[in-house]
């Protein structure tokens, strides 16, 4: 068994050695607005925070200490919409990784589509099989050793939900048709393969 401590690994091994090793990740496509101009990224630091309230969590890095249009929008408006990425939407999903300049939205280099949401003034996706609409609950800036600001790690709580109705049935979510897709490393993805069943202990 290898070992390391922080400071014997450089950024990029630290880096790689997480997104290499903590897999499957969801991923989130997130849409925000500023100034009437619809931003879309997809996110792989993801996840369920809690239940009740419903609330999900987006890690986003900063570059260079300054907040990226994703963290910024929500930060100064309060809101998003989080999709489920999955097999039919993610070659769509990652065109809108491209570097815009925060006067461009990615609805100009993808061919998703919106729709008007229930309680935000951002609007969803058609092309996603689900969504949430959320607004800000908490951002908890994260800061490197110098002391310099990399990550808003954002908690949504979500206000409304949208899912596709011919994947959800009694309350229950059919995994194989929602086909969410999840980020390894480099540019790699995984689809939801074997399921198998372990008893949890009473």
């Amino acid at each position: 068994m290898l070992d390391f401590s922080p400071e014997q690994l450089t950024e990029k091994e630290k880096k790689k050695f997480l997104i290499g090793s903590v897999i499957p990740r969801p991923i989130a496509l997130v849409a925000t607005m500023s100034d009437e101009v619809i931003n879309i990224a997809p996110f792989s630091y993801f996840n369920i925070v809690t239940y009740n309230p419903p609330m999900l969590s987006v890690a986003v890095q900063r570059s260079n200490g300054e907040s990226k249009d994703t963290a910024r929008n929500i930060l100064e408006n309060k809101e998003a919409v989080l999709h489920i990425v999955d097999a039919d939407n993610v070659e769509e999903a990652n065109k809108t990784s491209a570097s815009l300049s925060e006067t461009e939205s990615e609805l100009d280099i993808s061919h998703f589509t919106t729709t008007e949401s229930k309680t935000v003034a951002v609007p969803g996706l058609n092309e996603a099989k689900v969504r949430y609409e959320t607004e800000l609950y908490q951002n908890v800036v994260v800061y490197n050793e110098e002391n310099v600001p990399t990550t808003d790690l954002l908690l949504l709580k979500v206000k409304h939900y949208h899912i596709d109705a011919d994947i959800y049935h009694n309350g229950y979510i059919d995994p194989l048709k929602l086909k969410a897709v999840s980020r390894l490393a480099g540019n790699d993805y995984a689809e939801i393969g074997e399921i198998f069943t372990v008893e949890r202990p009473e």
